[in-house]
């Protein structure tokens, strides 16, 4: 019998058996043993025998909806419903694409106007004080949307024949790309206030258009490959029926493009999905921030800190292991 193939067997036969005792230590520390419900004297009891998932029982509110206040949170969990069942459905395609075309731009100023409130009753609720899941949701969704027609006019004016345009495209992309977004934000925060007159705009308007900004950079070059993989012939056949540059890129090559760059556009919204946890450094406490806002001010919570990461990096891992197997 060939080696390799022995080899093989032997693998699969010894593997499930080195693996048992440490999935089993793993099943008994988080299931067997752990503390479920919010009795801070039982998870202190249980500390090295068991994970404590009663810190997620008692600081849930917080961890998902941060600062928001208490009392309106029902507004904040409506949009986070709404987001994740519509945001899951475009990447499934269940809706044609002008039907969900019609639901994005209906829920964008319904979420807005619903969690900032002042209308029929509803308590005014500044962006300062958003955050948790559903302002994880709004700056990756939002920000991925106004990038991807920046990136597509980058991509395109980086291939172009007029010099100045693709001079500029290369030099916009080259330097967002060399930039850490840890820097673009602090300049957004800190430092572009101080040149925008009177108030300005809020931080998180100037964090949001700074994350659009800064993912156009990245997607113009996933698409410019995807415009590489469309035959020059596509184009030149679109001429030829008389369509003018215009007509050719949106009808044509740009469709073609898309579809061959899929995947990797989808990697880059799962991408910025989980970036945009760094929104914390600048006092907008998206889910990332909102477990640390929930644990920094109670020290009897604050040592189960692992389980409370553990929660939200199962809250990351099911969004983004969902849309990566739900896009069509």
């Amino acid at each position: 019998m060939n080696p390799s193939l022995l080899i093989n067997r032997f693998l699969w036969l010894a593997l499930p058996l080195l693996l048992a005792p440490l999935a089993w230590a793993l099943l008994d520390w988080a299931v067997l043993s752990a503390v479920f419900r919010p009795d801070l004297q039982a998870c202190q009891q249980a500390t090295g025998q068991g994970a404590c998932w009663g810190v997620v029982a008692e600081k849930w509110r917080i961890i998902l909806f941060g600062r928001y206040p208490v009392a309106e949170q029902w507004r904040a969990a409506t949009v986070l419903v709404l987001w994740s069942a519509l945001l899951f459905a475009t990447a499934a395609n269940v809706f044609k694409s002008k039907t969900t075309f019609a639901l994005w731009a209906l829920l964008l100023p319904a979420s807005a106007v619903l969690l900032h409130g002042g209308f029929a009753d509803l308590a005014v609720v500044p962006t300062s004080l958003w955050g948790g899941l559903p302002l994880t949701l709004i700056l990756s969704t939002v920000g991925f949307a106004m990038a991807l027609p920046l990136a597509v006019l980058l991509a395109l004016g980086r291939q172009s024949a007029f010099a100045p345009l693709r001079r500029f495209c290369i030099t916009y992309i080259e330097l967002l790309r060399a930039l850490p977004l840890v820097t673009v934000l602090f300049l957004a925060a800190f430092v572009l206030p101080l040149w925008l007159p009177g108030e300005g705009l809020d931080l998180f308007t100037r964090v949001l258009f700074t994350i659009a900004l800064f993912s156009a950079a990245y997607l113009a070059e996933v698409l410019r490959g995807g415009l590489q993989a469309v035959p020059a012939g596509q184009g030149q056949a679109a001429k030829a029926l008389g369509l003018n540059r215009v007509q050719r890129n949106v009808h044509v090559v740009l469709p073609q493009a898309i579809r061959a760059c899929l995947p990797s556009l989808i990697n880059s919204f799962v991408t910025l999905f989980k970036e945009c946890s760094l929104v914390t450094i600048v006092a907008l406490f998206e889910l990332t921030g909102a477990l640390s806002l929930a644990l920094a001010g109670d020290v009897q919570w604050r040592s189960f800190y692992l389980e409370g990461y553990l929660f939200i990096g199962l809250v990351y891992w099911a969004y983004c292991f969902g849309l990566s197997k739900t896009v069509k």
